[in-house]
Formats: structure tokens, sequence, C-alpha cells
């Protein structure tokens, strides 16, 4: 049976994007907790967009190197389901919060051998966001990277970086990921999504399935 690419839409900061998104079918919204980002979102504004979603769409905060209170003060106030850790946090920081959890990595100037022996590294994670930027740096770039270079993983991959409508149906038939993230490519302008976009990338992704 041919798998279904699961979607992330990244950067929400607005409940009407969230629930716009859900109603598309996306299986996940991404909040982004990192106040040098135009989609930071404050903890009373993630709040309000969770509590407006329906069932069964996952919630997952994003967050770069950033101080454990900051992590838990949002577990505390905001539900959130996954963690998805950007910067250089190691695997023990990871793991801190008794949470399901996302790392990703930056694929700037990271080979093969060095892909692998991170994936090997963060054993805990329930997959491996690949995105564009330099290891360590923040992402939504808008720019993608070299798909070939993706080794086979023991993790799923979840493929990021500069995702469109006119590339999306290209990346999954050639990567095969278990899940796409984009942010970026779906906006009227950062942190505001625009609905055609997010409907034109949806039905992209249904037919590259197909």
């Amino acid at each position: 049976m041919k798998q279904r690419t699961r979607v992330k839409i990244c950067g929400i900061t607005r409940a009407e994007d969230a629930l716009a998104a859900a109603a598309m079918g996306v299986d996940a919204i991404g909040l982004v907790f990192y106040d040098k980002s135009p989609r930071n979102v404050e903890i009373e504004q993630a709040a309000a967009i969770c509590r407006q979603l329906p069932a069964f769409v996952t919630t997952v905060a994003l967050f770069l190197d950033a101080e454990e209170s900051l992590v838990n003060e949002v577990l505390v106030h905001v539900p959130i389901e996954v963690l998805q850790f950007h910067g250089a946090e190691d695997p023990a920081y990871c793991e801190r919060f008794a949470r399901p959890y996302i790392k990703a990595l930056g694929m700037g100037s990271l080979n093969q051998e060095g892909l692998i022996s991170l994936s090997k590294s963060y054993k805990s994670a329930r997959g491996l966001l690949l995105d564009s930027h330099e290891p360590g740096a923040a992402g939504g770039t808008g720019e993608t990277f070299d798909w070939n270079n993706i080794p086979l993983l023991n993790k799923p991959v979840i493929l990021a970086g500069g995702l469109t409508v006119s590339n999306v149906a290209e990346a999954i038939s050639r990567v095969h990921p278990w899940a796409i993230d984009v942010s970026s490519g779906v906006e009227a302008k950062k942190g505001i999504k625009s609905v055609d976009l997010m409907s034109a990338f949806m039905q992209e992704v249904e037919n590259a399935d197909r």
C-alpha cells in the first residue's frame, strides 16, 4: 500500500489560518516560540489558536536553543503534543520534557556521513526534519537544498526548506518522505497564510500521492 504523505503547516500565527489548514486536511500545525522569527507567537496567542482546533490535528511547538524555562512555560499553558527543536540542542536536552520530539537538522553544509551520524545520536526522536539552513541556524529561509544528499536514514524523514505549490510534488516523488513541512511557501506575507496557496499545496500533495 502506498504511503500517504503527512503535512505540517508551520509558522501559524492566527486561528483562522489554523482552522483553514485543518479543514484542508493537514496533519499538524507548527507554532514558533522564537522571538527573532517574524512568525513568533506569544503563549496566550498560541493557547487561543489551539483551543479552536478540532480533534486529530497535532500541535507542534518549535524552539531554537530555548531556555528550559520557556519550554516548560509553554507546556504548562499550551496543549502541545510534539516538540520541534531547531537549534544545537543535544539529545539529553530534547528528552528532558517528557514529550515526543522532532529534531531539525540543517542541511546547508552537512554531508551524508554527517547526517547519518547525527541521526543515530537522536535515537529517541520521532522524526528528523531536514531543512536547507546551516546546522544550528534558524529555518524559514524559503530555499531548497540538494535532495540527492539525503541518504537512507533510520528515522522518518520530514522534508522542509523551500517547498511550494510548484515543487512539492517533485519533492515527494524524489524523496518519498514520511511528511513535509511548509511555511513561507503558503504565505500571503510572513506569518499570514494564504488559503488559496494552502489549498493548492494540499492538492499537489494529494496528486503526488495518487
